[in-house]
């Protein structure tokens, strides 16, 4: 059966594949809004540690349990114990929720990668309005690059109660993110291998070129100034290291299975226990690396904003107390207004309330992760680089590429284990399985490109892979320090690669990294707890900004069955083959 299981081409392969899979969106978007929120570059500190203690370890584990059982993660775990088949259905319970709603992603940087090779670029400028007077009403409120997102991309509704229709533009850009989807899973590792070499090495590309330009834009510096320069007090802080914790633990996918999915295609005697160490770093370093390129970005978007706003006042204060051109400037702007409200305290009363208070620190610190930060702020910069369309091009597709190196993690967990089942590989080819998988996706994905679809995303990315991931990855340290056996792994990975497994992987194993994950897990249950009823930010487009409101009921629902489906399947796993056991007459007393 070994030998007839596929395996990769070369242990570089499977590198690959890990790091296409770990290095995805959250470095780009998650990580620089983390420095951003929590000091800079003091949030490093905590990161780093969170990442030895935390993030090899628990890396290893699932490589290693996945080369050395051979299977996907229900077989692996049901190898471990009978009773733990339950934990291999709930990473693929997991990871099917997660693959719904995150190739809507790819959905949208295709979206904009098509409107990137218009010139001007579309979110560069407002829409005229129905009379053709002037601008339309909503953009001028927000600005054009919210305006493209929220009207022309999602053409969202008020709130989640007004589901309103399909949007066909975006439901056809789904459509092909699955179709290229599936044509890269098409044949398993045969094909899978294959495109990850591209996934995990033309987003360094995209990122090293963008570095060069934004190097070399006006404000960079204040940016990357900012990034570095650290805030000690936030060491302090314990959301500081909780949320550096949780980076680890959701950036390396750890929980949903596809590592012990990709590790068991492996040859049984790689050195997995190096690829764990050389994934972590390579993934700490990019995101890392990312967020240099996302902060000189946001230094030049910064300044560029501050630098417009100051030029509003000068325009303003010139025409309305008749000042010579050029008088005004930047530096004696201060000076000036002070003189003018003592001088002329009636009229600059009159000016007063038009007169905005610009400041580079507080655009500085306008904190935006997520989808605000990809498909607005990122745009917003661009819009105002020179030759525009060719960086819109660069990195939406650097986006898109990110995304579906991600997809194929996602999908391998569904995937192997289902391929594993010789129930369902002896009826239907692994070409008609994967098939099956992306047309069923995709057609619960249409939810998504609905007026009211982002609501759903966020639901989906807030709390389908929170909880669930946590309670996995706990039970299974737990199942593999004191089920299997820790000294029977170590005797198992010492038979594999010939190396004794060191005290440190031991004490995070079965100490440490299990710690780690019950305090997160009690934060985020008292986090929910204390917040009381939980709220989404809707879009207002009169006001032209979001507002929060609270989910109803039937939101609420959704959530709690996101959270329990997966969760829930490990206790009836365990309570399942309980009673099948005892039912069989006759049948010895279960043994872990």
């Amino acid at each position: 059966m070994e030998k007839a299981r596929p395996q990769w081409a070369n242990p570089l392969q499977f590198v690959f594949a890990c790091i296409s899979y770990a290095v995805g969106l959250g470095n780009v978007w998650r990580f620089p809004y983390l420095c951003q929120m929590y000091g800079g570059g003091s949030f490093l500190i905590p990161y780093l540690i969170m990442l030895v203690v935390e993030g090899m370890p628990l890396l290893y584990l699932e490589l290693a349990v996945g080369q050395r059982m051979r299977q996907g993660s229900i077989g692996a775990w049901r190898t471990i114990s009978s009773y733990l088949g339950g934990v291999g259905v709930a990473s693929v319970m997991v990871s099917f929720f997660v693959s719904m709603y995150y190739n809507v992603i790819n959905a949208w940087a295709f979206w904009y990668l098509f409107h990137s090779f218009q010139n001007p670029l579309p979110w560069s400028v407002c829409p005229l309005n129905s009379n053709h007077t002037g601008y339309d009403e909503e953009c001028e409120a927000a600005s054009s690059t919210q305006y493209f997102w929220y009207r022309k991309t999602l053409n969202i509704s008020p709130s989640i109660e007004e589901s309103g229709a399909v949007q066909w533009e975006p439901a056809l850009c789904l459509i092909l993110a699955w179709l290229v989807v599936y044509l890269c899973i098409l044949r398993g590792t045969e094909s899978t291998g294959k495109v990850v070499y591209f996934t995990a090495l033309l987003p360094y590309c995209v990122l090293i070129i963008y570095l060069g330009r934004g190097l070399t834009l006006h404000g960079a510096t204040n940016g990357l100034i900012y990034m570095f320069t650290p805030k000690v007090e936030q060491l302090a802080n314990p959301k500081a290291w909780i949320s550096a914790a949780t980076q680890i633990f959701f950036s390396l996918g750890l929980g949903f299975g596809s590592l012990i999915a990709f590790a068991s295609y492996n040859e049984p005697s790689n050195n997995c226990q190096k690829h764990a160490v050389i994934v972590s770093l390579i993934n700490s370093s990019s995101s890392i690396f990312a967020s240099v390129v996302t902060f000189s970005i946001y230094g030049f978007k910064a300044t560029f904003n501050y630098e417009s706003c100051l030029n509003k006042v000068i325009l303003l204060l010139t025409n309305s107390f008749d000042l010579e051109d050029g008088f005004l400037t930047a530096s004696n702007l201060e000076q000036v207004k002070d003189h003018l409200a003592s001088a002329y305290p009636s009229k600059y009363s009159e000016v007063f309330p038009y007169i905005k208070n610009c400041s580079l620190e507080s655009e500085l610190d306008t904190a935006v992760q997520g989808t605000g930060l990809a498909f607005i702020v990122y745009s917003e910069a661009i819009k105002n680089m020179e030759v525009s369309q060719l960086w819109s091009v660069l990195y939406f597709f650097m986006l898109l590429i990110l995304g579906i190196g991600s997809m194929l993690g996602n999908t391998a967990a569904i995937l192997t284990p289902l391929t594993d089942s010789k129930v369902i590989s002896s009826h239907l080819p692994k070409e008609a399985i994967s098939g099956l998988l992306c047309l069923i996706n995709c057609a619960v994905g249409m939810v998504f490109t609905m007026e009211a679809g982002n609501y759903w995303f966020d639901i989906f990315n807030d709390y389908a892979a929170t909880l669930s991931l946590l309670l996995i990855v706990l039970v299974e340290t737990i199942a593999v320090c004191f089920v299997y056996g820790l000294r029977r792994f170590e005797s198992d990975l010492k038979a594999m690669n010939g190396q004794a497994l060191s005290w440190y992987w031991k004490v995070m194993w079965a100490g440490v990294s299990p710690l780690l994950i019950v305090s997160l897990f009690a934060f985020y249950l008292s986090d929910y707890i204390l917040t009381g009823t939980l709220r989404y930010q809707a879009w207002d487009a009169s006001q032209g900004q979001l507002v929060t409101k609270d989910y109803p009921t039937y939101a609420l629902a959704v959530i709690g069955l996101l959270v329990a489906s997966s969760t829930m399947c490990i206790p009836l796993g365990a309570l399942g083959t309980f009673i099948t056991r005892h039912l069989k007459r006759g049948d010895p007393a279960p043994v872990a």
